[in-house]
């Protein structure tokens, strides 16, 4: 497996972050109930006739693609298809929940606070415990930022998605 470097994986992720900083409010434009291409087709007073001729195809055709639309079914070259049929652009975008530098922290945070507490609870039972975990914890969070590798699959797996 490629492991991205952690040059590229910072500047990478400050640019993205400032661009999604800037389409933050796109993600309160809701889909359609029905679908994009069919909200555009009935805006233009398109038949599904009409657009199934345009896409080399039947009216059955389209109407199936409208409902895998509506269900998060239909693959990206059949809606990028349809949209230019429409006249339209297909904009494919993911929007973090959260900045993904806050993400990356985060996942540091989780990794260091677990590798802390076991060399802190090993500490313990030789009774060489310190009390230092929160430090502990600072240094190897900063040490797991520069390293990388925070989303191997030999570490525990945080549920990042909240928030």
């Amino acid at each position: 497996m490629t492991r991205v470097s952690r040059q590229v994986s910072v500047r990478s992720r400050r640019l993205l972050d400032a661009h999604f900083d800037d389409w933050q409010p796109l993600r309160k434009l809701a889909r359609p109930q029905h679908g994009w291409v069919r909200a555009v087709r009935e805006a233009l007073g398109m038949s599904t006739a009409a657009l199934a001729s345009r896409l080399g195809t039947t009216a059955g055709a389209v109407t199936r693609l409208e409902q895998s639309e509506a269900a998060d079914r239909i693959q990206l070259n059949t809606l990028r298809g349809a949209a230019d049929a429409l006249g339209c652009d297909l904009v494919y975008l993911l929007i973090p929940r959260r900045p993904l530098d806050t993400v990356v922290r985060e996942r540091a945070r989780e990794l260091a606070r677990s590798q802390a507490a076991s060399v802190e609870q090993t500490m313990r039972l030789e009774d060489q415990a310190t009390g230092l975990t929160s430090e502990l914890e600072d240094q190897l969070t900063e040490q797991l930022l520069q390293r990388g590798g925070l989303w191997s699959t030999t570490h525990d797996s945080p549920d990042f998605r909240a928030g």
